[in-house]
């Protein structure tokens, strides 16, 4: 399965290859890949071929992370708390593309209800990255990000509230795209933080992410936050065509007299950057260093906590043992719920409820949650007036290559704290962003990020489709490194 959708559709319209076999193919590398990176909780071993329509996705088989409502297909969010829940309806955006004829092959394995940055916390275990066993996938959309690198079908979809999607693309070698927030419906997806959490997908080109998108976008009476996009047309935006366009990129993140210590890594990292940036140029773009207030950069990480907790807090107070999941044999509800919830979380899931508690509390809401949410206007305020002037801000996605499972995930480097985090900006904002494979560094892939303002997806993607054309890492499948 290493080809795309167009290439997928025409050879499955003129009969060169059917719809059974391709279903046959994705499951069968589906067990392979499962045994060799612990990449799915649910593998659809009876998964049926479809009819081949004029839609570019019938026929194909996708792949689904778990934390996406699937009636009778079993999706618990990666948690022991949902280990045996199958729900009885299906997410509208996975709806839409079973209704345009593509097939639900797998559910993928995700830190638990996407409240993790590493893969490594699934109630199946960590994802292992295809390109190397011992580094992560990061998250959480682990699962669905190493299937598509391995090959196992030309697309997934994933959630992205903080970096969710976008981090494991590019750790992972692919493409990975989050929608302006609304474009997709989000009925369907379980919450992890409300105002931050976007539906996305995981793809090998941006064409892929297009044409996945364009079938899955629309306004839902089940989603308030969902609008109408029908006059965006992303596949037909694909021009590469940029001249004229102005990009910009923050001088505080990419100057690498930044980081008085950077690793070998990192320099790569910010040379394949700035190669990249000249790619541009020479396309008719023009591309600017800005500056930003560090203080304000420095904030990210932390407001992303506070809100994202806070959120998580109020949505998952449902998780009860009572309604659904694994009940205790305790003798009273208080006693139920409380086995419930500390046998079923994770650690990690535990000390962000306790976060979002805290920060929620009376005596703490000024202090914590109501600044957080100031500052976190402050930033996209600052974003907003930027992109009034630039279409688009590009970025290195992260300090270098996926992390190894050995190293101290607790420790956080402060020096390339922001350089780490700065992808939930796109969240804060609900702006639309996508990142595409920029180079390999230590022989592993790196990404670089593009995000813009609100309802610009398809200027957005057409700089994304642009780059990519300039590079050959379009459609590559992992290699694991020896």
């Amino acid at each position: 399965m290493n080809k795309g959708i167009i290439e997928l559709h025409d050879l499955l319209k003129e009969g060169k290859i059917t719809s059974e076999e391709l279903v046959k193919e994705s499951l069968k590398k589906s067990h392979e890949v499962e045994e060799e990176y612990n990449a799915f909780v649910t593998i659809c071993d009876d998964a049926k071929p479809s009819e081949i329509t004029d839609s570019l996705v019938s026929g194909i088989p996708f792949g689904v992370k778990d934390n996406y409502s699937t009636k009778d297909v079993l999706s618990t969010g990666s948690s022991n708390t949902l280990k045996n829940y199958v729900p009885f309806f299906t997410a509208t955006v996975v709806q839409k593309l079973l209704d345009a004829g593509a097939i639900m092959a797998g559910k993928t394995a995700l830190d638990e209800f996407g409240m993790g940055g590493t893969g490594t916390t699934c109630h199946t275990g960590p994802v292992l990255n295809p390109w190397d066993k011992k580094r992560m996938c990061a998250g959480s959309s682990a699962g669905s990000a190493g299937a598509v690198a391995s090959g196992v079908y030309p697309f997934a979809l994933g959630s992205d509230t903080g970096d969710s999607i976008r981090k494991p693309a590019a750790f992972c070698g692919i493409v990975g795209y989050k929608p302006t927030y609304g474009m997709l419906s989000r009925y369907g997806l379980f919450p992890f933080a409300s105002s931050l959490d976007h539906c996305g997908v995981l793809t090998r080109s941006v064409e892929d992410a297009a044409i996945v998108t364009d079938i899955m976008k629309g306004i839902d009476e089940q989603d308030m936050t969902s609008w109408d996009s029908s006059n965006i047309h992303l596949r037909e935006s694909l021009t590469g065509n940029i001249k004229g366009k102005k990009l910009f990129y923050i001088k505080e993140i990419c100057d690498l007299k930044n980081y008085p210590n950077a690793s070998e890594e990192l320099q790569e990292h910010l040379n394949n950057f700035y190669k990249t940036l000249d790619l541009l140029k020479e396309e008719g773009a023009e591309v600017e260093e800005v500056s930003i207030d560090q203080n304000l950069l420095n904030a990210i990480a932390s407001v992303y906590v506070v809100i994202s907790c806070a959120e998580a807090t109020s949505n998952m107070s449902n998780l009860t043992g009572i309604i659904f999941g694994p009940r205790s044999d305790k003798k009273n509800v208080f006693e139920m719920m409380k086995d419930h919830r500390t046998k079923g979380f994770s650690p990690l899931i535990k000390r962000r409820f306790v976060i979002g508690s805290y920060v929620l509390q009376k005596e703490n809401q000024e202090r914590y949650f109501k600044n957080a949410c100031r500052v976190r206007r402050l930033i996209v305020d600052k974003m907003k007036s930027l992109f009034k002037e630039y279409d688009a801000l590009i970025l290195p996605v992260s300090s270098g290559p996926a992390k190894k499972f050995n190293e101290d995930k607790d420790v956080i480097d402060a020096s390339t704290n922001v350089l780490e985090e700065h992808l939930q900006i796109g969240n804060f904002g609900g702006f639309p962003s996508i990142t595409i494979p920029n180079g390999f560094v230590s022989g592993l892939p790196v990404g670089i990020n593009i995000t813009g303002n609100c309802y610009e997806d398809e200027s957005v993607l057409n700089i994304a489709y642009t780059l990519e054309s300039k590079m050959p890492y379009k459609g590559q499948i992992a290699k694991e490194v020896k």
